[in-house]
Formats: C-alpha cells, structure tokens, sequence
C-alpha cells in the first residue's frame, strides 16, 4: 500500500457567528506523489481546506498531518509548503528569475546556491531563457509557469495550487492543465489543488474529493467518480445524466416512471421487488438504434426529437418519450443524425445504467 503522504482527519472550520460549519468533518487522505483535485461548486468549503493545510487559516478542530507530522499548529513558515494563487502573486518589479529566488532568499539559502537552483527551476517549466524578463513582459501562460517554477524551487513538501487556471483563456487553459500535470508527474511532488471546473479535475488528478455544503461527499479516482457516483449530487456535478425514478419489478429491472421498464446492474442485493430506485444514465451511454431496428421493451426508449445543440464531436438530442425528456450525445461521425421534430428510439445497456439508491416504499 502507497505511504499517506497527506492525512486530514476530521477537520472542522466555523467562523464566528456562523449557524454551520464552512468545512464539516472533513476526512482524507492521499498517497505520496499523488495530486488530488478538491472539487465542489462555490461555498463548498473546498479552498478553505486548502487554506487550512497551507496554515493561511486556524482549523476549529481536526488533525492535519504531512508525512507524519501533525502540522495544525505549525507556523505557514515552517510548514514548506509551495502555494500556486489564483492571481499569481508575482512581485511585478521583479524579474522571473527574483521572483523565483524569494523563497529561497526568504529561507537564506546563499546567493552560490541560489541561482543553480533558480536555473533548473525555469528549465523544469520552460522558461529558462526568460529569466531576466519582468513577469509584466510574461504572457498569462508563462506567468502560471513562473509561479510553479517559485513554488517547487524551494522543493517544499506539498503542492497547493489554489483555482491555478481560472485566469486563462480556455486554450491556454487546455495547455496548462497538460503541463501542471506533467511538472508535477516529472517532479514526484505531491499536491492538491482546488478547483470548480470538473473537466479541469477528471483531466489532471490522480484522486477526487468532491464537495458539497462543507462536507465530503466522495473521494476516489475520476474513472470511480465518474462511473460509479456514490451520490446523487456527486452524479450531477460530475458530468451531464439522466435521473430516472421509478419501482423494481424484478431482480435487476425497474419500471421508471414515464418511461417503462428499465434493466440495470445493481450493485447492492438487498435491493427488493416494490422498493423505490433511483437510476441514472450519462448521455453518451444512449445508443440510437436504425428506424428499422426500433423495438420497444427494456432499456428502449422511442420519443420525438424536440431539441438539437451541435457541439462539434457531439449532436445533444433532447427526447420527448412520452412527456419525459431524455437527453443524448451522439457522435457525430455516427453516421445518420436525426432532425427536429424526427422520431427516434434510445437503447442503452443495462451496465451502462448507474443505481444512485434504493430504499423500501
């Protein structure tokens, strides 16, 4: 088993007169080496964890322990901790090179040492011929870089990259969630980072900590997130789906309401006949079966066409089976794609619909 470089135990955060707590309980760990993404909407408690472990804000109860350390009462500057802001923070009077430099100035390491370090920091994020720039003269992307290259030269025991690439437009964004991952993989340094965007999480973490009102409400890698939601607010924060109601009929079959009966894989047993369900169906798990192969019965659904968002690699259908809308991506290399207004039937396989929950009726 990977050593637990990073372990948050119940880790609580109120404010004074607040009615409930900002972070609620809050327990994880993470491997060393490994960057996990928290994520979660605004509010949700995710940068203030994340502002606890860098020790920029008091925890009102819980351990944080670093390598074995417990660290809750630490100073920020005897912590090492590298920390990326949402803005950067470079000193503008500064060059890149200064910039880099400070903490380690700060740590008074000797100007000898300095400035080897500061040059294998630049070259480790590609700027190593800018070294006597201003950070004015530094594009955003490279400003996000300069602030990484400040962050590991000082080669601190944790990364904390707080909303890194909010600032950036979104094919900068797109190439800097490749190379943040790719320092941090070259690098072995373990980090986290706090994030609203979940493409931006599923793409660069090894691990996700999804959150919600102050609390945990899953944490595993974003195959486990993504395909095996623990929640329904985990399942419809993490990607589009379609949330199915209904009654189980049969071991593995439920009769959904407006839709008819719907096979699924579900993993808990104790799931009876007459119990209520929950299911779940991402989008681009719908298959369109050819007008001539229309069937109806389980997990086939024929509606009309009533909305159609072309999105480049993907046609979005909006269905309406029967006063229920279904929503679908298809591929749109896929060979026929329907109009508006055309009538189509979605088939999806059982495996490929998720069980949320079931309780008794």
């Amino acid at each position: 088993m990977a050593e637990q470089h990073v372990v948050v135990e119940n880790l609580v955060k109120t404010y004074p007169g607040a009615a409930t707590p900002s972070v609620d309980h809050v327990s994880f760990s993470l491997p060393k080496g490994e960057m996990l993404a928290l994520l979660g909407p605004s509010g949700c408690g995710k940068t203030t964890i994340l502002r606890m472990i860098a020790g920029l804000i008091d925890p009102t109860g819980g351990a944080i322990r670093v390598n074995g350390r417990e660290i809750s009462q630490t100073p920020v500057h005897k912590r090492n901790m590298g920390m990326v802001f949402q803005a950067y923070a470079l000193f503008p009077h500064m060059s890149v090179a200064e910039n880099v430099a400070f903490g380690l100035e700060m740590r008074g390491i000797p100007k000898s040492e300095r400035a080897a370090k500061v040059a294998r920091a630049l070259d480790m994020v590609k700027l190593g011929a800018l070294g006597d720039r201003k950070v004015t003269q530094l594009s955003g992307g490279q400003q996000q870089r300069a602030a990484i290259a400040r962050s590991l030269v000082i080669e601190p025991e944790l990364l904390l990259l707080d909303e890194p690439l909010s600032n950036l437009d979104a094919k900068l964004r797109d190439e800097m969630r490749d190379e943040i991952r790719d320092i941090q993989s070259r690098t072995g340094v373990t980090a986290i980072f706090v994030t609203h965007d979940q493409d931006e999480a599923l793409s660069m973490a090894d691990r996700l900590a999804v959150m919600s009102a102050g609390r945990l409400e899953q944490i595993g890698t974003p195959r486990q997130i993504f395909d095996a939601p623990a929640t329904e607010f985990v399942a419809g924060f993490i990607g589009a789906g379609n949330f199915l109601s209904g009654r189980v009929t049969a071991p593995g079959e439920a009769e959904i309401e407006g839709l008819g009966p719907m096979r699924f894989a579900a993993p808990d047993p104790g799931v009876a006949v007459g119990n209520r369900v929950k299911l779940m169906v991402r989008p681009h798990r719908f298959t369109l079966a050819q007008p001539a192969l229309a069937q109806t019965g389980p997990n086939s659904f024929t509606g009309r066409v009533e909305t159609l968002v072309y999105r480049g690699q993907v046609l979005t259908l909006g269905v309406d089976v029967g006063g229920k809308r279904l929503t679908a991506d298809l591929h749109t290399h896929a060979g026929h794609l329907p109009a508006r207004g055309e009538t189509v039937t979605l088939a999806v396989a059982p495996e490929d619909v998720t069980f949320l929950s079931g309780a008794a009726a």
